[in-house]
């Protein structure tokens, strides 16, 4: 890797890191009374919580990134599609916001879905999509892919720093598959989302005294950043299963949604309707704390990671092996949360 584009790279994550580091407690101070959540049924937090993590998270996203821009020198059009995930980001946000406002009863899931669509369009616009695949079916699941993973680390984000985490360990693993690469853009856009969870995350993990939620905008917006992240890396220069890697570095944002949607409608409940059926209210509920379940999440993240890297530099045999192996896993650790749920009853 050349070193100006690594010392930019490294920037990237500075500017993204103090920005969001600087900016979280001063939003809980100032807008913390105005934006907050409140426990409930599902949230059982202490107190209230100043719903500003977005806030800060956006402009220390868009500022670093935006600062690179105009104090580095590239070949044009070598950062044009950061401009539809530009777009598409503050669109996810807005939308974020104003659930987070109307709550508890929120936007209707139609509104969600439909503005979130809007935004995957911004990336489509800008060449940010699935190139695999003939048109049109590149663009339908690409839009499935954004709006999915978009609402998947919504839904992640029901304990503290399980989204966070996730996020920054995804951000790392997608930063080191695609440092080989010419795609600058997809290198800054890593180190930036880098740089806003690791500072974001002792607010939100309450390592301080000023503890913050990233919201329904942090989260989503996060969910969304990352899913334009996974569209820009390139996994398949030696094996082409590995274009299905990003899978597995997302795969427990991925396997909650999933998890979470078939259980409700087992239940004969709407997917989209709140229920405690998370993996990790199902874990609090059978004895394991916040602390353990955390933990767990991470060493789950972290070991997918590798294996999603590993994947990227194998033969066909082995990369079906350790797809397998995951597919396996998941049902073992579903079959073993429905089984703890039948001793509860």
């Amino acid at each position: 890797m050349d070193h100006g584009n690594f010392i930019s790279f490294l920037r990237a994550f500075v500017l993204s890191f103090a920005i969001t580091f600087a900016l979280t407690p001063f939003f809980c101070k100032t807008l913390g009374k105005y934006l907050k959540d409140s426990p409930t049924a599902l949230k059982n937090h202490t107190g209230i919580v100043p719903l500003v993590g977005g806030l800060s998270a956006l402009i220390g996203f868009l500022g670093s990134l935006t600062v690179i821009r105009f104090t580095t020198n590239f070949p044009t059009g070598t950062l044009r599609n950061l401009r539809g995930i530009f777009l598409g980001t503050v669109i996810i946000f807005i939308l974020g916001l104003i659930d987070d406002i109307k709550k508890p009863k929120g936007l209707s899931a139609l509104i969600r879905l439909v503005v979130q669509a809007l935004a995957a369009g911004c990336l489509i616009c800008f060449n940010v999509k699935i190139q695999f695949l003939p048109e049109p079916w590149g663009t339908i699941l690409t839009v499935l892919w954004v709006c999915g993973l978009t609402n998947a680390f919504n839904l992640l984000d029901i304990q503290d720093g399980l989204a966070v985490s996730q996020a920054l360990f995804a951000g790392l693993a997608f930063l080191f598959i695609s440092l080989p690469s010419e795609n600058i853009y997809v290198n800054f856009l890593a180190a930036s989302i880098i740089g806003v969870a690791l500072s974001f995350w002792p607010y939100n993990h309450g390592l301080f005294k000023i503890k913050s939620f990233l919201g329904d905008s942090g989260s989503t917006m996060l969910g969304f950043l990352l899913a334009a992240l996974a569209l820009g890396v390139d996994y398949s220069a030696k094996n082409p299963l590995a274009v299905f890697s990003p899978l597995l570095i997302l795969a427990v944002p991925l396997f909650d949604t999933a998890y979470v949607s078939v259980v409700r409608l087992l239940k004969g409940i709407s997917p989209l309707q709140g229920s405690p059926d998370h993996f990790a209210l199902r874990l609090q509920r059978r004895g394991f704390t916040k602390k353990q379940i955390l933990f767990y999440t991470i060493l789950t993240g972290i070991i997918l990671d590798i294996l999603a890297f590993t994947v990227t530099e194998s033969n066909l045999l082995s990369t079906f092996l350790i797809y397998l192996f995951v597919l396996l896993s998941a049902l073992m650790f579903t079959l073993f949360l429905r089984e703890k749920e039948g001793k509860e009853k």
